[in-house]
């Protein structure tokens, strides 16, 4: 079996590596490392979860010993889908890089661009960013891209997706002809295939597992459900509950607006959760991020944003709220669990509009997905009553709600409500100053014990424990009372949930 040892890399990424507690190679490390050391191009495509950050972090480690960076002038280019896998990437640098003096700047959104400047004028040696701020960089004088001796675009199906390709075009352009490309991918459709042959010249290509396949130790499942929201969300309560293995888990949607309603929910009923979608600022973003790395949040609701290559080691379960519309998103949102050898279970929430996607998903990972407790068809008619809280009108034409301790009924109000929206974002910005607030005492926590975990999560904050939230929400709308009012969908306008005068 290959050793890092035998890989040709350098004594000072040896030395990192074997401290990070690693020996032994991935197959795409194993396979894309020499040839990278070679100077020749890459063209890498493995499943999400096999190590592909290192398999051109450590070549490009042990090709940067020789040489220095000039100001504004980077030796080496990494282009990455989103800020939170190019902070990842810059992580990965610090890591295996500790026994080099290199100039490691990160260009991402949301950043100070005087701050990204100073690092710029000392020199890079590797330049990690997203296509956006990097042209921003470059359109505002301060970079000169002559220099760039490697190139590495990472998530490539990823780039094409977001629509980033005609700024790679441009920035491709801006490079040397003679430079090194690195690309890699997780999956390879005829349009990165394209791709591919238009930036690479006689590429090595290295490819450890067939594409778009889903690991083989992550348990997957499908779920039958009805398609109101209110009944999803039951069902994924009732589904998180059951999970007696449960550790951490990231809830993914389709879209932004479900996240923060979803969030909200969890949140009502208990749960230790937090939120991440590309509305948030990136302090925000970040702070969630490393929250739940650090297991003070148990449960992410993301979008897509959190599916590609970001690197949370043991997460035990991911649940899909929606059936993503496009199925290359499927392998990548369950590639979150089942890392590294672990085993993982995923849970995908399915109801009869989204059978052509279900169908599309087992289509390309080439494999029959098995229900839980039954498919669409062994669905059992919905229940009027339960977590709905809808009574018919009486007599005196009001309506009879469920009574619940830990909802209030909708409706009438002493103060004028805020909308849906601005409650979700008030109540994930309150999980971040909590995440905010813990880190610091976690940190100096873990110099003394040796990281020991502490013993309970931070939760988001409750009616239990908070006065002023507790007045807020008995005045405030859940989602979880029920259908929405016909003609309004979820958003409400706050005049109509104004009391009115007796």
């Amino acid at each position: 079996m290959t050793n890092f040892a035998d890989l040709g890399l350098s004594q000072k990424v040896l030395s990192a590596v074997t401290d990070a507690g690693y020996t032994i190679p991935t197959p795409i490390q194993a396979g894309a490392i020499p040839p990278a050391l070679q100077r020749r191009d890459i063209l890498g495509i493995a499943q999400t979860g096999t190590g592909k950050t290192a398999s051109f972090v450590l070549p490009m480690l042990t090709l940067l010993e020789k040489g220095r960076a000039r100001a504004r002038m980077p030796r080496t280019l990494i282009l990455e889908p989103t800020r939170e896998l190019a902070a990842q990437v810059a992580e990965n640098f610090d890591k295996y890089g500790k026994n080099h003096k290199l100039n490691i700047a990160l260009l991402i959104g949301g950043v100070s661009f005087d701050e990204q400047d100073r690092k710029l004028e000392r020199g890079a040696d590797v330049l990690i960013c997203t296509p956006g701020r990097l042209l921003d960089h470059f359109e505002r004088g301060k970079l000169l891209m002559s220099g760039v001796e490697i190139l590495v675009i990472d998530e490539a199906d990823r780039m094409l997706d977001m629509g980033f390709i005609p700024d790679i075009e441009r920035i491709a352009k801006m490079i040397p002809f003679t430079r090194q490309t690195l690309f890699f991918s997780a999956t390879m459709p005829p349009e990165i295939q394209k791709l591919a042959d238009r930036f690479l010249q006689n590429p090595e290509r290295v490819e450890v597992a067939r594409p778009a396949s889903t690991a083989q130790t992550v348990t997957q499942r499908f779920v039958a459900t009805h398609g109101k929201d209110y009944e999803k969300r039951a069902v994924l309560r009732d589904l998180i509950r059951a999970q007696d293995d449960l550790k951490n888990a990231i809830i993914f949607c389709n879209r932004k607006k479900d996240v923060a309603d979803l969030f909200r929910s969890l949140e009502r009923h208990g749960f230790s959760v937090g939120a991440l979608h590309g509305d948030m600022d990136q302090r925000s973003r970040m702070a969630m991020l490393a929250g739940f790395k650090d297991n003070l949040i148990t449960l992410l609701v993301a979008s897509d944003v959190a599916a590609r290559g970001l690197d949370i080691p043991d997460v035990s379960h991911v649940f899909n709220f929606d059936v993503p519309i496009h199925a290359e998103d499927y392998v990548h949102r369950i590639g979150r669990t089942g890392r590294a050898g672990r085993s993982g279970a995923s849970f995908t929430l399915v109801t009869k509009r989204d059978m052509k996607f279900s169908d599309a998903i087992e289509k390309l990972i080439g494999q029959k997905v098995e229900w839980l407790n039954g498919d669409l068809s062994n669905l059992p008619e919905p229940m009027e009553s339960h977590d709905t809280g809808r009574r018919e009108r009486g007599r005196d034409g009001r309506k009879d709600r469920k009574k619940d301790g830990d909802r209030a009924p909708r409706g009438r109000s002493d103060h004028k409500t805020d909308t849906v929206r601005a409650d979700s974002e008030a109540e994930i910005e309150a999980v971040v100053e909590r995440v905010e607030a813990v880190k610091p005492a976690r940190n100096a926590e873990t110099k003394q014990s040796n990281g020991h975990r502490p013993e309970r999560p931070v939760r988001a904050a409750s009616p239990a424990n908070d006065d002023n939230r507790d007045r807020r929400n008995r005045h405030r709308r859940d989602h979880d009372d029920g259908p929405t009012p016909v003609g309004f969908g979820d958003e409400i306008p706050a005049f109509m949930l104004i009391a009115g005068k007796a």
